[in-house]
């Protein structure tokens, strides 16, 4: 799952990058063309939970891809904002965008024409997405039109064209691709555009340091009135103390954040933010060889869980041995101590998987 962090310049996109990934890129880069890539944990204090009560060998935690600079904007000397091809091509490929808008003052950063006004930067990037899809539907319409009037419409390319008609018309009307309800049909008709606007989105506030660690920092209201509008998650953080956590030692952190008052570690809630906006959860095989979380659509079945694990599982499938998170919990230990409170179920193939299920796949192939 790759996860693309994307802003106009000077709004923090580097620093949250860092806080995400622990890494230490370096700030201030004007005008290179580096992108920055790194695989990432999600954080789940349930896979946390069972490694230490199953002490396993191996562990292999969730993980979320993470790209910085792969979508520049780009400011030329009067403070415009450009948006090159390059900007959509790198957007395009990834599964899921945050976008990082400027809510702090800094002496030591230019301020852009108009202040700092968080909602209009969501606003201004938000109508180039729409826009950049408008101008993909209009160019392919012409082609189809231009097939059907000479009667060389394929059944498939008519489909197609509905499809687009009614995404033109949501575009225009500046709603995005993601409002727009699709059958599976729909949907797949038009799979290979990767339309930017019906990508899950996610807006990050990057404020000043002395706002970190409050939940509703002043100066946000009129960003979270259109986050609401726009039915995005707003996250409100300050990625250059979130990117000083990052680089502390495990206790170390735990003690600054106990000092600041801080619950957890706005970057941990980004990242699970980022996970659940793709549509996925997790599902846990425990043991003491290894304690794994493993990535799935939310409504998976039994089954395709099993394949998850392996191709072997789904084929040979006889039943699932689930126990819930919470009846797992509970145990305080690891399967074997859990099954023994009779709290495991068995399932068939179409058990709809739950957030959190601890499985045991029982297979002959």
């Amino acid at each position: 799952m790759k996860v693309g962090i994307i802003g106009l310049p000077q709004t923090g996109k580097t620093s949250l990058y860092n806080a995400l990934t622990r890494s230490q890129v370096e700030l201030n880069r004007f005008g290179s063309t580096e992108v920055n890539v790194a695989v990432i944990p999600v954080p789940d204090p349930r896979f946390d939970h069972a490694v230490a009560v199953c002490s396993p060998k191996k562990i292999t935690p969730a993980v979320l891809e993470v790209t910085e600079g792969g979508g520049r904007i780009e400011r030329e000397e009067r403070k415009a904002d450009k948006f090159g091809a390059d900007f959509f091509v790198a957007v395009r490929n990834v599964e899921t965008l945050v976008l990082t808008v400027r809510a702090f003052d800094d002496p030591k950063i230019p301020l852009p024409d108009y202040g700092i006004n968080p909602r209009l930067e969501a606003e201004k990037i938000l109508e180039e997405l729409l826009l950049a899809d408008l101008t993909v539907i209009e160019s392919r319409l012409e082609r189809l039109d231009k097939a059907r009037l000479q009667k060389r419409q394929s059944p498939g390319e008519a489909a197609e064209q509905q499809v687009l008609e009614k995404l033109k018309k949501s575009l225009e009307n500046l709603e995005p691709v993601r409002f727009v309800e699709l059958s599976e049909d729909e949907k797949r008709s038009i799979r290979s555009y990767a339309f930017v606007s019906g990508k899950p989105l996610i807006i990050v506030a990057n404020v000043h340091e002395d706002l970190a660690g409050e939940e509703n920092p002043a100066g946000l209201e009129a960003l979270e009135v259109y986050a609401k509008e726009q039915g995005v998650p707003l996250i409100a953080m300050c990625a250059k103390v979130e990117m000083e956590i990052a680089q502390m030692e495990p206790e170390e952190e735990r003690e600054f954040l106990e000092a600041m008052g801080i619950k957890e570690a706005a970057r941990d809630r980004l990242i699970r933010a980022a996970y659940a906006a793709l549509g996925q959860m997790s599902f846990f095989t425990v043991g003491e060889d290894e304690v794994r979380a493993w990535t799935i659509a939310v409504g998976t079945i039994a089954v395709g869980a099993a394949e998850k694990i392996h191709s072997d599982l789904a084929r040979g499938f006889i039943r699932a041995e689930v126990i819930s998170w919470n009846d797992f919990y509970a145990a305080q230990g690891c399967w074997d101590a859990a099954k023994a409170t009779g709290k495991m179920r068995l399932e068939g193939k179409e058990y709809v998987v739950h957030d959190g299920d601890i499985l045991h796949v029982r297979f002959k192939v």
